[in-house]
């Protein structure tokens, strides 16, 4: 059984070089981060931008003398797995807070939660927007007895530490710092991790899965709020300084959270028998459809070394081609 500390000891995820026309015609570079290689635990449930999110808040709570983990999630959360699999890992116990009524037949995120042990409860998509108030969590409290606490996404302040190695790994790895950087947003944790990392010395972009203004404001708040923490920062001083040299990307969700169209299926698709790496449709698809949109659009100037960061989420894969048909030809592997 793994311990902790693999969580903290392990080789940096490969970084990988693409070679297409397209590429070498814009004269730039394209490289990926393969954090969908960094895995441990059952299944691929912890591993990516998860394994960095977790690392730091599970030995918070062993720390602490916690035995229980808690955190929400939607009915396909790769958090939701994610949690899971750490409690199996690392003998915790588990339960998720899952938005939305009990579906008749489990998906495969659910039933992988419930295999590693994790207690789902149920709440109304009406009760479940309240999770974030005093008095929702203390009737958790009543519930459960003694937890430690970890939000939906898992982002917060120990998650973007744990990211922040992201960037020390990239310097470790290459001669040249990349030109941009750029990954899939979600609840941004990720993307706060690589801005504070990246300190201005590069131009970072986010790509949400999600629909909606909100997104750019959400990762502000992270940033602004790992600032005041006060926690490690890599090559900064005086508790590091705002980053203003990044932007969102909000041109390729698709539709929002979980939409997807045959287009980006076949992208994908065709993505993985060009480069043997898999995406999933809700995060890592949709970020490699818009960089490949915005290098043909000549968007990034000649000479540019691209950055992206593969967080993995391919858990997903397997419950995209239930649903949907085995679309994906990848598989998640």
């Amino acid at each position: 059984m793994p311990t902790l500390s693999t969580l903290f000891h392990h080789p940096p995820s490969p970084v990988e070089e693409l070679h297409t026309q397209l590429l070498k015609g814009r004269g730039v570079r394209l490289l990926v981060k393969r954090d969908d290689l960094l895995r441990t635990g059952p299944g691929l449930s912890l591993c990516g931008n998860k394994w960095r999110k977790l690392q730091y808040n599970l030995q918070a709570a062993r720390d602490a003398g916690q035995d229980t983990l808690l955190t929400f999630g939607g009915a396909y959360s790769n958090h939701i797995a994610a949690v899971a699999a750490a409690g199996q890992a690392f003998s915790f116990n588990t339960i998720g807070i899952i938005r939305g009524e009990r579906p008749e037949g489990l998906n495969p995120t659910l039933r992988f939660a419930e295999a590693c042990g994790m207690q789902l409860q149920y709440f109304s998509r009406s009760e479940f927007r309240e999770k974030e108030k005093r008095e929702f969590q203390e009737r958790l409290q009543q519930q459960f007895g003694d937890f430690y606490l970890l939000p939906e996404g898992g982002a917060n302040t120990l998650a973007i530490e744990g990211c922040l190695d992201i960037v020390a790994e990239v310097e470790q790895q290459l001669d040249n710092f990349p030109t941009h950087w750029c990954c899939s947003v979600g609840t941004g944790g990720t993307l706060a991790g690589i801005i504070t990392g990246v300190q201005e010395r590069a131009q970072v972009l986010g790509f949400p899965a999600l629909k909606g203004d909100f997104v750019e404001g959400m990762v502000r708040e992270l940033v602004s709020g790992f600032r005041v923490s006060g926690l490690r920062l890599e090559g900064s001083e005086g508790g590091g300084k705002h980053n203003e040299s990044w932007a969102i990307i909000p041109d390729f969700h698709f539709g929002g959270y979980a939409k997807w169209t045959p287009e980006l299926v076949g992208f994908m698709n065709n993505f993985y028998r060009e480069h043997h790496i898999p995406l999933d449709p809700v995060y890592t698809g949709k970020l490699f459809y818009g960089l490949f949109q915005l290098i043909e659009q000549g968007y990034f100037p000649g000479e540019s070394i691209i950055l992206a960061v593969h967080t993995g989420g391919l858990q997903g894969i397997e419950g995209f081609n239930e649903r949907f048909g085995g679309l994906l030809v990848s598989g998640g592997h």
